[in-house]
Formats: structure tokens, C-alpha cells, sequence
């Protein structure tokens, strides 16, 4: 029997564990791939991002060159010039001055003066460059160079007039003023961006820190200026693990229900299988119960049938017998019957007010005899007049059938108390024997039906296993209770309560 239930065990085991370590092994090994999956499209997506930031820088710097270019050509003279530049400074938000040259830089125009002999040298020293940039223009190409000048950037290029020119812009205004809509609307719920310089930050959403950024890149247009961003809610290593373990918890969730389910089902199957087994025994056991007494009847009724007793008191010895086989195997098979027609739920109890008391002394007055011709010591404690409602032949059945089994299991010390009693408004029988007893563990099993001890004198001891199953079936239509006290080296104690009659 164990070893078809270790296989089915086994296979169980397999088959609800395996694909959960396979997937788990699976996610898990599949990790670093999706992570770098992962961390190349949102690498990409804050590429774009930054790129669109400082695309943006780039446009608002064109529009000022294209308006710059208007006012000189619209403004001649030089002195409407400078007027027109200067009123159109506070349009920009963060352009100080707005410095013009001509191609000899003999002549400079400038909205303002602040500064300009040190812009006026950057012009010279970078001529150059300037050089190139008329060849680019030519190409239709407008190109910027940006120089640092202290908390300011100047930003060189040559106008469609031909004109040098170079915007002195405050790194700070330009981003708090021109920039900080475009970021904060770009960043929404989903982003952190800030701009940062020398690792102090110029602006940012949500009190974003440089240590906390996924992706940076300097402007284009104020180099020492960095751009940084972050995706919220985590960094994506974080949102990475976060979605693996969120997955492995799943899964050993669903392992842990799978266990469950498997658990049932081995546990029922390992019923069944006892079950079966229980059930091949009991067909054995109530063979050899009906098989003894009719052996006995048919061979105590041939002898008499060939005439071969002349004694007339050896005949009546064996009527005797014959008798006392024929009620024995009507009580096994009454017994059978009975607890069949519980098992089916047809048996119907007919309920009385009945003396408990009353009806266990005529069972002690009738096993009495019995019992001492076995060698038992049989005594009964009356508990006086104890009122019941119940089915006085089902008590009854519970009396006879704990008397059977303290004898049965009665080992050297023959010696059995029958008592009754009230004890919180239930009347009770006992029956107490000095037997075998019961083990702990198998004290809860007793009950079941064709249970039988697998081991000692129980196994030993012929019996179907459906007498306490009966007897508990019985209480409990009664609404009774049943109590148990048994140690193996002392014998057993089964008290029977049942509810008092109403007055």
C-alpha cells in the first residue's frame, strides 16, 4: 500500500513543481536580457527627449536671428538701430545685449555697452571662425558658436545682411525663462528633468537631483550647462527587478496553490486507497466472522444428523452450541444490516423517554453469565433513575456493543465496569475495561469505519471494524457525545452522554 502511494506521490510532485521551477529558472535567467532590452528603449526614449529640449533651445535662438535680421534690415541708420535692438532685448527674457559688426570690424553696434570691448575682442580673436561661418551661410547653412563668458554665453554667428553678429545670453534666464514651460510640459506625471551646472541645479520638476538621473546630456548651446532625466517612480533597474519579482511571486503564488490542490488530491487519493484497502479487509474479516460459526453449526448439525450421540445431555450440548452460533451470526449480520441502513441514512430512530439507567442493568443481567463463564469479573454502578429521549433498541446497541469490545480486547486482566450517571444535564453509560487500551494516535481513527488496529492483539482479535463507527453513528443521531479515555498499559474508558428528557 506505501508504495503505490510514494509513486503517486512522486508524480504529483513533478508534475505541479516542474513548470513552476521551469519558469521560475526561465524569468530569472531571462533578466539580464530584458533589462537591457528595456534600458535600450528608454535610453532611446530620454535620447529623444533631450534631443527635442535642446532642438527647442535651437529654435528660440533662430527666432531671434530671424528678428534680428528684420530690424536691420528695416533700420538704416545706425543710431534707430541700436534703438530697435534694445527695445527688443526684454523680448527674448534672457539676451543682455545684442552686439553687430561689420565684416572689417571697423564699425560695432551694440543695444548696449556694457561689456562690449571684451566682446569685441572674442570677435577679433575668433575671425576665423567667423570666416568659415559667412562660407556656410553661403551654403544656406546658419551656423552658432557658442563661447563662455561667465554666467553668460555668447552666441557668434553672421546674419543673411552680413553681419557679425553675437547675442550675450544669461545661461539661467535662458533656461528658468525661455526653457522651464517646454520641460515642465515634456516631463508631465511621467518624467524628472533638471538642468544642472557643475552638479548644482539651474531648474527642475518634482526638486529632481543630478544623482538621480537615468540619462544626461550638455546643451548645445550652454556646454557647461547639463541636462538630466529620469523616468519616476524608480530607476529602471528598480522598475526592471520590481516587474521580475512581481512575476516570481506569481508564480510561486500559483506553485503554492497548485501544492494545495495537489495536496487534496493525494490526500484523497490516499483515502481512497486506504479505503479500498479497509474495505478488502472488512470483506475478509466479516468472512471469517460468518465463516466460523457456520463451520461450527454444520458440523455440531451433521454430527447429530448421522445419529452418532446416544447421550441425550452431550445432544443438549450441542443444541446448545448451535444455538449460541446461530445468535452469534445473527448478530454479525444484524449488526451489518444496522449499520448499512445508517450509512444509507434509512434507518429512522424512534425516539421515547426511556430509564438509561433501566435499560443497562437488563443488558448487565443478560451478559452476566455470559461473562463469568469467560472468566470476567462484570460489575455494574447504578447511577439511579436517569430519563432520556431516545431509540431504546439503538442504546441498547450501544451498551452491547462496547461490552463486546471490552471483551474482546480484555487481555490478562478480565475485568470490565458498566456505570451510568448525569454529569451536565446528559446521562451517561460507561463502559471501563482493563484491556489493551489505545494509543494517542490512534484514538481519533477508532471511530472511522472499518478501522482496525494494524498491529497487537486488536488485528489479532477476530471483527468487522463497523462497532464504535456504529456506535458513533447512533450518538450522534442522538445529539449525544462520546469521550474516550485509554492508555495501553491501563486499558480503555468509553462514556457515552446523551441528552436529558425534557420535564
Amino acid at each position: 500500500m506505501n508504495k503505490p502511494i510514494k509513486k503517486i506521490a512522486i508524480i504529483l510532485a513533478v508534475i505541479s513543481l516542474f513548470p513552476i521551477i521551469f519558469f521560475s529558472i526561465n524569468e530569472y535567467l531571462s533578466l539580464n536580457k530584458n533589462e537591457k532590452i528595456i534600458q535600450d528603449i528608454y535610453n532611446k526614449q530620454l535620447d529623444a527627449i533631450i534631443f527635442s529640449i535642446n532642438q527647442y533651445s535651437d529654435d528660440i535662438v533662430r527666432s531671434w536671428i530671424f528678428k534680428t535680421e528684420d530690424i536691420i534690415r528695416q533700420n538704416k541708420d545706425e543710431k534707430l538701430l541700436q534703438n530697435s535692438l534694445n527695445e527688443y532685448l526684454p523680448i527674448t527674457q534672457s539676451v543682455k545685449n545684442i552686439v553687430l559688426a561689420d565684416t572689417l570690424l571697423d564699425a560695432l553696434t551694440a543695444a548696449k555697452f556694457s561689456d562690449l570691448d571684451s566682446i569685441s575682442k572674442i570677435i577679433k580673436n575668433n575671425i576665423n571662425l567667423v570666416r568659415r561661418f559667412f562660407i556656410y551661410k553661403n551654403q544656406n547653412y546658419q551656423k552658432i558658436e557658442s563661447i563662455n563668458f561667465g554666467d553668460y554665453v555668447l552666441l557668434l554667428f553672421v546674419t543673411n545682411n552680413n553681419k557679425i553678429c553675437v547675442f550675450q545670453l544669461n545661461k539661467k534666464d535662458f533656461v528658468t525663462k525661455n526653457l522651464s514651460g517646454r520641460i515642465r510640459s515634456i516631463a508631465s506625471d511621467q518624467f524628472d528633468i533638471g538642468v544642472f551646472h557643475s552638479g548644482q541645479t539651474v531648474y527642475s520638476t518634482e526638486n529632481f537631483k543630478i544623482y538621480k538621473a537615468q540619462q544626461s546630456a550638455n546643451f548645445w548651446l550652454i556646454s557647461d550647462y547639463q541636462l538630466a532625466m529620469s523616468v519616476k517612480g524608480g530607476t529602471l533597474e528598480e522598475l526592471i527587478h520590481s516587474r521580475v519579482y512581481t512575476n516570481i511571486a506569481l508564480i510561486a503564488a500559483l506553485g503554492l496553490l497548485m501544492s494545495i490542490g495537489v495536496f487534496f488530491v493525494y490526500r484523497n487519493i490516499k483515502r481512497e486507497m486506504e479505503l479500498a484497502q479497509i474495505k478488502s479487509d472488512f470483506v475478509s474479516n466479516v468472512s471469517h466472522e460468518l465463516r466460523t460459526p457456520l463451520a461450527l453449526i454444520n458440523m455440531y448439525a451433521e454430527t447429530l444428523e448421522m445419529d452418532r450421540i446416544k447421550s441425550e445431555v452431550k445432544k443438549k450440548e450441542y443444541y446448545s452450541i448451535i444455538s449460541g452460533e446461530a445468535n452469534r451470526l445473527s448478530s454479525i449480520v444484524n449488526r451489518i444490516l444496522s449499520f448499512s441502513k445508517l450509512e444509507a441514512g434509512k434507518r429512522n430512530f424512534v425516539f421515547e423517554e426511556i430509564d438509561l439507567n433501566e435499560s443497562a442493568k437488563k443488558i448487565y443481567e443478560t451478559y452476566l453469565h455470559h461473562l463469568q463463564n469467560k472468566q470476567f469479573v462484570f460489575s455494574f454502578v447504578s447511577g439511579g433513575e436517569i430519563i432520556i429521549s431516545g431509540d431504546k433498541e439503538a442504546i441498547s446497541e450501544v451498551i452491547v456493543n462496547l461490552i463486546d469490545n471490552a471483551c474482546k480486547y480484555s487481555n490478562q486482566i478480565k475485568k470490565i465496569v458498566l456505570r451510568t450517571g448525569i454529569a451536565d444535564r446528559f446521562g451517561f453509560i460507561e463502559v471501563e475495561d482493563s484491556g489493551i487500551g489505545i494509543s494517542q494516535d490512534e484514538q481519533a481513527k477508532v471511530f472511522d469505519k472499518f478501522y482496525r488496529a494494524a498491529k497487537g492483539l486488536v488485528h489479532d482479535t477476530n471483527g468487522t471494524g463497523i462497532g464504535l463507527a456504529l456506535v458513533k453513528h447512533i450518538v450522534d443521531g442522538h445529539k449525544g457525545k462520546i469521550e474516550l479515555e485509554s492508555d495501553t498499559s491501563k486499558g480503555s474508558k468509553f462514556r457515552i452522554l446523551f441528552p436529558m428528557a425534557e420535564d
